[in-house]
């Protein structure tokens, strides 16, 4: 059975506040680089990069120290005066003055103009190796945060042409991240099964967000038979009380409705069933599978604690579990209130008939006529209530009314017409009866 069930299908994206990791590199170290870096791209040439002059970088953390005041006017006055002498500059100390920009600009939340400084920053070579990759994934994060995919794809394989490393997981979760969101959901599985198996072969827990992104690609791919393994795996990593509502959904979109039953029925021992559409889901399941009492007593204590509107879905699905349980004391007064809140007479024509099983013949007429009134699909059964209800308080001359009514219509008329017999000769017999009694 088929439930509709919420899935984040959105991209698990970085938060910005820990988005980027910037380079900002300590003067001392910086005089350390002066003579050569190896790079270790994979045509293992030499990169030589000129040092970092500490004059040059004293003036870079005066830019810095000011932006982390909250000062950023004063910040890029600073850097501004440094640009103004970039002509006895060289690449390194340009490309860290692209680099503080950046950085100051994304403090600000400018991230346009940040992207714009770390992308100068990157092109100003020769420098250090890894200075460049911690400037590219900053700026693939970057793009990425401002929904340009395809950039935030193209920084991260400069990244890698420059690493002859292991690739960092993460690395991996963002070009998932940036391939799901251009819909390319077969290398966005890729990719983030890469990060979560190298991160798993570490010895560490996948991300929560990383499976959510998992299985959102899984779903995408119309995979259900993977998105309920990955819903799995996340109850077990991180037992979310929505997570196993949603594994109870994919097992009714893989047809397993009984698992589908076991699972939200164990969620909601576990006090994990709490929201509206949750517990009409459920009750709809025991309704399906043939369990109406439970349906009808969860539907009755959800409505009673509030969690259930009284609205005319629930009070109508509500009446009909009671009478599918063969409550039918409980059903009246239910289906009562739900035929109030209907504008169409459907409903009391249900609460006729059901009176009239329960031998309320006044009732059954009462309603019976009403549902007339507002209008039903099928007048010719209403008719046969309102006859057979008649003739059972001995008003036979307008039960008779009633099935000739009845007879118009084809769909009761057979039915009609041997009743309308059946009643006449009642009527006869007790009219025969009748005048026996008053001679005696």
């Amino acid at each position: 059975m088929k439930f509709s069930h919420t899935f984040l299908l959105g991209a698990i994206l970085v938060s910005s506040a820990s988005i980027l990791s910037l380079a900002l590199v300590n003067p001392a170290l910086a005089q350390d680089n002066q003579a050569e870096e190896t790079s270790k791209a994979s045509d293992k040439q030499t990169r030589r990069t000129p040092a970092l002059r500490s004059k040059v970088y004293e003036q870079l953390s005066r830019a810095q120290a000011a932006g982390d005041a909250g000062n950023v006017p004063a910040a890029i006055a600073i850097l501004d005066d440094v640009k103004d002498k970039s002509e006895s500059m060289n690449s390194y100390e340009k490309s860290m003055m692209y680099n503080f920009y950046g950085f100051v600009y994304y403090n600000a939340e400018q991230f346009d103009k940040a992207i714009v400084n770390f992308e100068q920053a990157v092109q100003q070579q020769p420098i250090p190796v890894r200075f460049e990759q911690t400037t590219l994934f900053s700026l693939s994060q970057l793009h990425m945060m401002q929904g340009n995919y395809d950039k935030t794809i193209a920084y991260l394989e400069q990244w890698e042409a420059l690493n002859d490393g292991v690739i960092p997981p993460k690395n991996y979760v963002l070009k998932a991240q940036a391939h799901y969101q251009n819909k390319n959901y077969e290398l966005a599985g890729k990719f983030i099964e890469q990060a979560i198996v190298g991160h798993e072969e570490e010895g560490y827990l996948p991300d929560e967000g990383w499976l959510i992104l998992q299985r959102a690609v899984y779903y995408e791919m119309k995979q259900p038979e993977k998105v309920k393994d990955v819903l799995a795996k996340m109850i077990r990593l991180y037992d979310n009380p929505k997570y196993w509502i949603q594994l109870a959904g994919m097992y009714g979109e893989l047809g397993q409705e009984k698992t589908q039953l076991a699972m939200m029925e164990t969620a909601y021992q576990m006090g994990y069933v709490q929201s509206a559409s949750d517990i009409y889901n459920l009750a709809q399941l025991y309704f399906y599978h043939e369990v109406p009492f439970k349906a009808a007593r969860l539907m009755e204590q959800a409505m009673k604690d509030g969690v259930l509107e009284r609205n005319l879905r629930n009070l109508k699905f509500l009446a009909q579990s009671w009478q599918a349980a063969k409550e039918e004391k409980q059903a009246v007064p239910v289906m009562q209130a739900a035929a109030q809140l209907s504008d169409d007479g459907e409903l009391d024509a249900q609460l006729g008939h059901l009176f009239y099983t329960t031998e309320d013949y006044e009732n059954a007429v009462l309603a019976s006529t009403l549902a007339l009134e507002k209008g039903v699909q099928k007048p010719g059964a209403v008719h046969m209530v309102l006859g057979l209800s008649l003739y059972n308080q001995r008003k036979f001359v307008e039960a008779l009314d009633q099935l000739a009514l009845a007879e118009s219509f084809p769909a009761s008329r057979g039915v009609a017409q041997q009743w309308a017999k059946y009643v006449d000769k009642e009527k006869r017999d007790f009219e025969i009866l009748k005048a026996e009694a008053e001679r005696i």
